[in-house]
């Protein structure tokens, strides 16, 4: 098919997977000695042994999922996972210090930092408003946190040489039928313009905003809707986030892509597996996940696509869990990568569409596995399930001591 494979696996290098940290621990953070998670539209469920109690067990379980995997990753920092020394820090007064181990970590790694404001797990979001709060007191509160974690963001990004994509997320909205759907969403229009009214370099941070469907304890509205965020970060060029568990079942995320690429600069991919809900399983090559990297690379648009995962499952190995997902995610841009889309486009030009199916469908039974195989090898990285042994003895020997 004229496909250059080796092409394929050089190209390999620009697709970095940001893996989210709260994998680790089932989402519980580090604020006090006893962090759990306190809901906010977000459930972790299982408990498997072995998930990590404090900061360097987090370093050490990331490392060895890192060191499983070809190519290079960077790590997503929620801000719940700060170093506060035992101390109880409220979250509109996190500074950079509380994050400096981990921008020392991340150099020392040489790798990138992404971080998120945590909107959630908190008395003052309790009641199911965070930034679009019509209590003044709260709404002021959660602006100043988001604030904070925009200059921690930049710091990270200046410090490591590359852009820190800084989302944020909340879990705004109403479990029942709401009336004034509109006067808290111009609270959150206003709490977002307060947010980014101070201008900082692209080349530190890069400010993304994120879009729910619906979610626990918030099924019949979110504030931040699909259509509320692309409007604000088309008016204000902000990255939009699409997390693919945020939608309908029936929608297909990766059609919204192109779409979106048309007119923002660029977008951040949340890559999650739901089942029947935003019930973030681990990410699998599925049919969901290879449409999403096929639009990307179709679109040309790796250099304009940030990708991280956001999934947490604790009934599971979790070191085991971040290999799985992260290889699978990879595995779909790989897919994408080998795929002669210019001689099938050229058929679908032409209006023969037959041809295109049965090129589409071939792809499927090509040896792509083997070229995956060739790029862990030319990573040192276990090939094919060979990485299940190295995680089965970490957690003999780390894990299941804890």
């Amino acid at each position: 098919m004229g496909i250059d494979t080796d092409k394929a696996i050089a190209r390999m290098k620009d697709v970095k997977i940001s893996l989210h940290c709260w994998q680790t621990d089932d989402v519980g953070g580090f604020e006090k000695p006893d962090s759990t998670l306190g809901g906010g539209g977000i459930q972790c469920t299982g408990n498997y042994p072995g998930k990590s109690r404090s900061i360097a067990e987090m370093k050490t379980d990331l490392e060895k999922a890192m060191s499983l995997l070809p190519g290079k990753q960077r790590l997503n920092l929620h801000a719940i996972y700060g170093d506060f020394g035992g101390e109880l820090v409220d979250r509109d007064q996190i500074e950079i210090k509380h994050f400096q181990g981990w921008i020392d970590w991340a150099k020392n790694q040489g790798i990138g930092l992404d971080f998120n404001a945590s909107c959630f797990s908190h008395p003052k979001s309790d009641d199911g408003f965070t930034l679009s709060s019509k209590n003044e007191a709260i709404r002021q509160f959660w602006v100043e946190h988001v604030k904070r974690c925009r200059i921690i963001a930049a710091e990270m990004g200046k410090q490591l040489g590359t852009p820190c994509v800084h989302n944020i997320w909340i879990p705004d909205g109403s479990k029942d039928m709401p009336v004034d759907r509109l006067g808290h969403r111009a609270i959150l229009k206003k709490s977002l313009d307060e947010i980014f009214a101070v201008p900082y370099s692209k080349e530190y941070i890069k400010d993304a905003i994120e879009c729910k469907l619906f979610g626990i304890g918030s099924e019949a509205m979110v504030v931040g809707s699909h259509e509320f965020y692309l409007g604000y970060a088309l008016k204000n060029n902000t990255l939009l986030c699409l997390d693919n568990g945020h939608f309908h079942p029936t929608e297909q995320v990766a059609d919204k892509i192109s779409s979106c690429l048309l007119y923002i600069d660029e977008l951040l991919l949340h890559v999650t597996r739901g089942i029947r809900w935003d019930s973030d399983h681990v990410v699998t090559f599925n049919d969901e996940i290879i449409l999403i990297a096929q639009e990307v690379i179709r679109c040309n648009a790796l250099d304009r696509v940030n990708v991280g995962l956001d999934f947490f499952d604790g009934s599971l190995n979790r070191i085991g869990a971040y290999v799985v997902g992260t290889r699978a995610a990879q595995q779909a841009f790989l897919f994408a990568l080998l795929e002669p889309t210019e001689l099938i486009k050229k058929y679908e030009e032409a209006g023969k569409n037959f041809e295109r199916l049965a090129y589409l469908e071939s792809m499927k039974t090509m040896l792509f596995g083997a070229v995956y195989d060739k790029y862990c090898l030319d990573s040192n990285v276990p090939v094919g399930v060979d990485y299940i042994a190295e995680i089965q003895k970490y957690e003999e020997e780390i894990l299941l001591k804890r």
